[in-house]
């Protein structure tokens, strides 16, 4: 598998925030997006999520689902943890898993820590618990290409370790990681992308 953006272009309110990227990212390969902020990392993000349309330029996949989008191919972890407050932990992770297609909810919970609260409600949990349940997504149901954006805000050291597990064990399954950070995540990039733009 193989993904591959040529002269990728983004416009956003009628301004443009970068313009002419180039990348290509096999498989077992991570490319970190860095850059100050607003210059276009969650929007190239976007763009791969196919959940908005490059101004000029392509993105293509090679060797994927041939009838299915990059994004239906890809887990998105975007700023927001996408959970509902009012659900526990466990009620959270069974909407994602029939959502998205099954999934082992004991291995989803277990990889990010979260069995002894799952029957919390999300509203009492604190922000890197939020965002651990997030990133329970991905270890919930297999999917080849993350798109993470900011993965590690709201984590604590050892929850921090756990995200490096999961990176490192989807690498080692031949995934593929993109992922925009103002901080070192815990796992070298293959590749780095750095954008640039106003702070």
């Amino acid at each position: 598998m193989q993904i591959t953006a040529e002269n990728l272009s983004c416009e956003r309110g009628g301004r443009t925030v970068f313009s002419n990227q180039n990348f290509s990212l096999g498989s077992g390969e991570f490319l970190q997006l860095t850059g100050p902020n607003g210059s276009g990392k969650s929007s190239l993000l976007r763009l791969l999520a196919c959940l908005s349309e490059p101004s000029l330029g392509k993105i293509t996949l090679a060797n994927g689902a041939p009838e299915l989008t990059l994004g239906q191919q890809a887990h998105y972890i975007a700023h927001s943890d996408a959970s509902k407050s009012a659900l526990s932990v466990n009620e959270n992770l069974i909407f994602w898993r029939d959502f998205l297609g099954g999934g082992d909810l004991t291995r989803a919970l277990d990889s990010v820590n979260l069995s002894p609260l799952a029957d919390y409600p999300v509203a009492l949990l604190s922000a890197g618990q939020k965002r651990r349940l997030a990133l329970a997504r991905l270890a919930l149901v297999s999917r080849a290409i993350w798109l993470l954006d900011e993965p590690s805000v709201g984590l604590d050291e050892a929850s921090q370790k756990l995200l490096v597990a999961l990176m490192s064990e989807h690498f080692k399954a031949g995934g593929l990681i993109i992922a925009a950070t103002h901080v070192p995540l815990g796992v070298k990039p293959h590749k780095n992308l750095h954008l640039g733009g106003q702070a």
